[in-house]
């Protein structure tokens, strides 16, 4: 996994909280507070603290049941340790005080509340503290007609059906016999079979003084071949795609419903004395001559030094121009009639993937998105000199006549927000909402939603989503609606509300202990005044169960947890087992709470192979191991819900967990960091979590990942 590196700025930002108000901070990672819904500086625990934003591992648990716990597995005998075992004592005395005369005080003042955060962190709601920040921009393009959309339209006054039943330019031969010309008579288009001609630039015309010499050269021989074929119709984009922006966008629109109606398609190869094989690899490595092939009706090649037109099949195809990958055979087999059929989500990613492949084939490899395809690799340009402008999203364009529903291509949108448009546009497919759920292997800079892969190998069709897109931003992010979010805490455990098995006796030993200090009260106050002998005995009562009190304290409170405060929390480093469960619950003696290492929940997870299905110990050691080297920093969230341990890494902490879809059994928890000045939150890590976790998660409103 790749992250980019966090930059850092002089000048302030300037951030609202959920209400709306705004505040100026500076550039450390902020989160909105889930009780006050103010931005807040993120203060993190860590296992070996660094800088001013990172603190040592504490917690909120009940101090009392860790002062019984110290002094029943400390012997006061030992040395000078009887010095602070009877400091402890006192203590642990006093807080058995405290709930009396607080009750005392709320009785006779009906006062007692508090306003603080951490005065709600012990309260019981049955649900993860919930994500306040809501997406308060305007949508660049939205899913729904009803909502405003701030992209500029080039199509705004070109109306077109979803599919077009005839091109809108043919190169025709006159009544004359003797000449070639550009027809766009709807009468006469629709009564002439034409070929479709598929080509790569490089072979017909390299840039330069030649290039329009070269152009009409190949024109010769295609109007050559068109004959030979016994046909007096022919188009060819050098000729046939507009001039103005908006014919373009229109002839990219309908570029797949071209080769659709074709009567055959011809394959223009370059020259054959360079390498047959060398041909057929230039030709099958442009961005469009893949969905060429595959939507054509009839297909045939010809070398450009010979004269034979020699017909071809998908599959005879597949083994000349496509024979390093195994995406374009599966294709293959699925169009052209095989055994091998694909369902049509898991062939539209395919076809996705061949398409992205061939845009990328001249490029180095990039942490990032695909790069603009380059005019070689689209096509050629007009004879009329004017070259064509290819799309920044040419790939998608490329994909589009593949899907029921397309959208206007648009010069100013770069490829992942048509994407996402694509996406919307065809609902049923969700490909944009099933990325969400993805991790790949590098993070594309401005857009974290986009995967071409996943770090756990699944596949685009795994993916059950369970939120929706409601639409793009102007910085390239989704908006989605219907997610599920739960806040995640980084700067201390909480104390975490439990409840055992209700139990008669616990309950009455529970009370004992804080009948300790009204027997030595009672004690000192009648001593002077009725019977020295009963207040020594009150008193001796007293002492006697403030002795008993740790082990009374500590029975009250045992028993099996059936059900607990939802928490999700964060340390950075790497935490074991017994540190976890020390610092959860407050502890008891027996029936101490356990945790357990998820088995099979993100990268470093590990089953035991044993009949049972939990994580094995043997993570804790590999994630100690794997923190020394490696990118970003490690971290353990631990699930107090589940009671389940992940390790993960990444750039930054993640202050947001999102529920967002189901894989293999188990839900698609995206672990998210907050950033206020864009309003949006970026992708850290994918957790595998339990699924039924995400019904003690609220519902939130839009958020924009991006």
């Amino acid at each position: 996994m790749h992250w980019l590196p966090v930059t850092h700025q002089d000048s302030s930002i300037t951030c609202s909280n959920d209400m709306g108000i705004l505040t100026t901070h500076g550039h450390e990672q902020r989160y909105i507070s889930p009780t006050t819904g103010n931005c807040r500086r993120l203060i993190v625990q860590a296992v070996t603290p660094s800088g001013k934003f990172e603190v040592a591992i504490k917690d909120h648990t009940n101090d009392a049941s860790k002062l019984a716990i110290w002094l029943l597995t400390h012997s006061p005998f030992k040395g000078w340790i009887i010095f602070e075992w009877i400091a402890k004592s006192v203590w642990f005395a006093l807080k058995l005080l405290w709930p009396i005369v607080w009750f005392l005080v709320d009785f006779f003042y009906n006062n007692a509340s508090g306003d603080s955060e951490d005065d709600t962190d012990s309260m019981y709601t049955g649900y993860y503290k919930p994500y306040l920040r809501q997406f308060q921009g305007q949508l660049w393009a939205a899913r729904s007609r009803m909502e405003h959309s701030s992209r500029i339209k080039e199509e705004a006054d070109i109306t077109t059906r979803t599919h077009a039943c005839y091109p809108r330019i043919l190169m025709i031969r006159s009544s004359n016999q003797n000449e070639w010309v550009r027809c766009a008579d709807r009468d006469t288009i629709i009564h002439a079979k034409y070929i479709a001609i598929s080509y790569r630039a490089t072979d017909v015309y390299s840039r330069g003084p030649r290039e329009k010499k070269e152009k009409e050269q190949f024109t010769d021989e295609v109007r050559a071949a068109v004959l030979d074929q016994q046909f007096n119709a022919y188009w060819l984009d050098l000729e046939c795609l507009g001039e103005t922006p908006s014919e373009e966008n229109l002839d990219v629109y309908c570029m797949s419903d071209v080769y659709r109606r074709a009567e055959k398609t011809l394959i223009m190869l370059g020259r054959a004395d360079s390498g047959e094989n060398e041909c057929w690899m230039s030709w099958g490595g442009r961005v469009w001559t893949f969905p060429e092939a595959l939507l054509s009706s009839r297909l045939c090649y010809k070398f450009r030094d010979r004269e034979e037109v020699e017909s071809l099949s998908l599959f005879q195809l597949a083994n000349l121009a496509h024979t390093n990958s195994e995406d374009e055979q599966a294709i293959i087999n699925a169009y052209a009639g095989g055994k091998d059929p694909l369902e049509r989500l898991e062939r539209l990613t395919l076809l996705k993937s061949a398409i992205w492949r061939r845009a990328m084939a001249s490029f180095p490899t990039l942490s990032g998105p695909p790069l603009p395809p380059k005019s070689d690799m689209v096509g050629g340009a007009s004879v009329t000199g004017k070259g064509y402008k290819p799309h920044k999203a040419e790939q998608v364009y490329a994909l589009m006549g593949f899907f029921e529903h397309r959208i206007q291509p648009n010069h100013d949108e770069d490829e992942l927000r048509a994407l996402a448009r694509l996406s919307m546009a065809n609902d049923s497919d969700r490909i944009a909402d099933r990325m969400v759920s993805m991790l790949p292997s590098t993070t594309t800079p401005g857009a974290c939603w986009y995967a071409d892969n996943d770090i756990y190998d699944a596949n685009l069709w795994d993916i059950l989503p369970e939120i929706q897109v409601a639409g793009v931003t102007e910085n390239g992010a989704l908006v989605l609606d219907g997610c599920r979010a739960a806040a995640i805490r980084w700067k201390n455990f909480p104390e975490i509300p439990f409840t055992t098995p209700f139990s008669v006796r616990r309950k009455i030993v529970g009370y004992i202990p804080y009948f300790s200090w009204p027997f030595i009260i009672s004690g000192l106050s009648i001593i002077p005044h009725t019977s020295r002998a009963g207040g020594i005995a009150l008193i001796v009562i007293g002492l006697f169960l403030l002795f008993l009190s740790p082990r009374l304290f500590l029975y009250s409170r045992s028993g099996r947890i059936i059900d607990k405060q939802p928490w999700l929390i964060g340390v950075k480093g790497v935490v074991d087992k017994g540190t976890v469960e020390s610092h959860l619950y407050g502890g008891s003696i027996a029936h101490f709470p356990r945790m357990y290492f998820t088995p099979s929940g993100s990268l470093f997870s590990k089953p035991e192979q044993l009949s049972r299905r939990i994580g094995s110990d043997e993570q804790y050691k590999d994630a100690k191991e794997h923190a020394k080297n490696g990118p970003g920093h490690m971290y353990t969230l631990i699930d107090t819900c589940s009671s389940t341990m992940y390790y993960f890494r990444a750039e930054r902490p993640p202050t947001v967990c999102i529920f967002a879809g189901r894989e293999g059994g188990l839900g698609r928890f995206v672990l998210c960091s907050e950033s206020c000045q864009l309003n949006e939150l970026h992708k850290e890590m994918v957790l595998r979590m339990p699924t039924e976790i995400s019904q003690k998660m609220e519902l939130c409103g839009w958020v924009a990942l991006g």
